[in-house]
């Protein structure tokens, strides 16, 4: 009898050795918490598009042109949700290769089925939220751009562009930097919420449309002042408290982490504006409404990326670096070298970005990051310059590539004559009263 009780227990034995073991690997359960906390994040980001950059960039114009800058933020809008859901968040997120993902979420195909489950990405909240709060990003990055050529491109070449761009060009960044097979994300490239796939990839693809387009009939020689600094000011408003569903939400989760991307974002984002306003105070004599402004954008473009990963006495650094390099970048570079980025696409988001992409490698704190390992100092510092370095070249040759089979095929921009009379009434029919 002592026998068989000993060999019982000895058959027992791996089920009770492995028994927590299974628990560890069993996957996690929906969160309600945290899915609460991503809808709410998606809402806010795609606040940040609508009506927030539609705004901001609609302020910023001529009267004859505010419509069809709101339009053009609306119309990317909905391109890009259905272009994200046809194949955008597949070649994505879907595991793929280091380079592009498959297509196994086609037509968003297959999430029917797991309506309740997460993903390794994401794995409290379903996979249908993770995907409305990454189309948010995949909107307003395209979208940004849209300031770069304000006031001359042909709206049925803006909707080519935006279509080709997220395809060929969002989709695979995205992949590369935050899939957990892209090559950039396996080199240790850190980027918490958008700083390379959002920001650098926009302002780079921004700066290529000036170059080819031209500048703006009578740039330099007319009065281009913008209609109302208030819709900007109102615009800038709302997307900096949709920011924190961006910075924030890409915890994707209600936890510690969330709480100090919300912290260090608003922080920079402070410290951004005063610094912009400064510098264009001691400057110009005079600190402008639309300059404070432009540089609370600044600091949120240059938080981002390293939201996740900052304490707040390195987020006021970022934050004053953004505000005073941004402020001469967009004020006095473009001027230097000629081109003309109508609303400073590329001196706001691109360089930025840039700069954001840099300090995270110099002020990442390592209980903070995703990888307990980032080395941080000089090391981590070489990584992300890899990583802005490719996104300026990829995104810049290959915007370059499309805009000139764009041009090739149905044109770029409107005839002067157009330009002149306004794009409200010549491309929509309608003006302001």
């Amino acid at each position: 009898m002592k026998k068989l009780k000993n060999a019982t227990l000895l058959a027992l034995l791996p089920l009770l050795v492995s028994g927590p073991a299974w628990a560890d690997t069993a996957p996690p359960k929906l969160d309600s918490g945290d899915t609460a906390w991503m809808l709410t994040s998606t809402a806010l980001v795609l606040m940040m598009t609508i009506p927030g950059l539609g705004l901001f960039y609609a302020g910023m114009v001529r009267k004859k042109n505010v419509l069809a800058t709101l339009m053009q933020s609306f119309a990317i809008t909905c391109l890009v949700t259905i272009t994200w859901c046809v194949a955008g968040y597949s070649l994505a997120f879907t595991n793929g290769n280091p380079y592009i993902g498959d297509l196994s979420r086609f037509m968003l195909m297959g999430m029917g089925a797991a309506y309740d489950k997460g993903i390794a990405l994401a794995p409290t909240i379903p996979e249908s939220v993770y995907m409305m709060f990454q189309m948010t990003f995949a909107i307003i990055t395209p979208a940004l751009i849209a300031g770069a050529f304000a006031d001359r491109m042909k709206f049925s070449a803006l909707c080519f562009f935006m279509v080709a761009w997220s395809l060929l060009v969002y989709a695979p960044v995205a992949h590369w930097v935050w899939s957990a097979t892209g090559w950039e994300a396996n080199l240790g490239i850190e980027d918490y919420a958008g700083g390379t796939v959002v920001h650098i990839n926009a302002g780079i693809a921004g700066l290529m449309c000036a170059l080819v387009l031209g500048k703006r009939v009578g740039y330099g020689a007319e009065n281009m002042s913008p209609y109302n600094v208030a819709y900007a000011v109102i615009g800038a408003s709302l997307r900096w408290v949709g920011w924190f569903g961006f910075n924030a939400g890409s915890a994707v989760t209600s936890g510690a982490r969330a709480g100090m991307a919300m912290t260090v974002t608003q922080i920079a984002t402070a410290a951004a504006a005063l610094a912009w306003m400064f510098a264009e105070w001691i400057k110009t004599g005079k600190p402008s409404v639309l300059g404070i402004a432009s540089g609370a954008v600044a600091g949120l473009v240059a938080i981002t990326p390293a939201s996740g990963f900052v304490l707040p006495g390195p987020a006021i650094i970022i934050g004053v670096a953004a505000g005073v390099i941004c402020y001469f970048s967009a004020t006095t570079v473009k001027h230097m070298f000629g081109y003309d980025d109508s609303l400073d696409c590329f001196g706001v988001h691109g360089v930025g970005g840039i700069v954001g992409a840099l300090l995270t490698g110099v002020f990442a704190f390592g209980p903070f990051t995703a990888k307990p390992q980032l080395p941080g100092g000089f090391a981590q510092l070489e990584v992300q310059a890899m990583g802005v370095v490719v996104t300026l070249l990829y995104s810049g040759i290959v915007s370059l590539i499309i805009l000139k089979v764009i041009d090739a095929v149905i044109g770029l921009r409107v005839t002067p004559e157009a330009e002149r009379e306004g794009l409200d009434i010549v491309l929509h029919g309608e003006q302001l009263g």
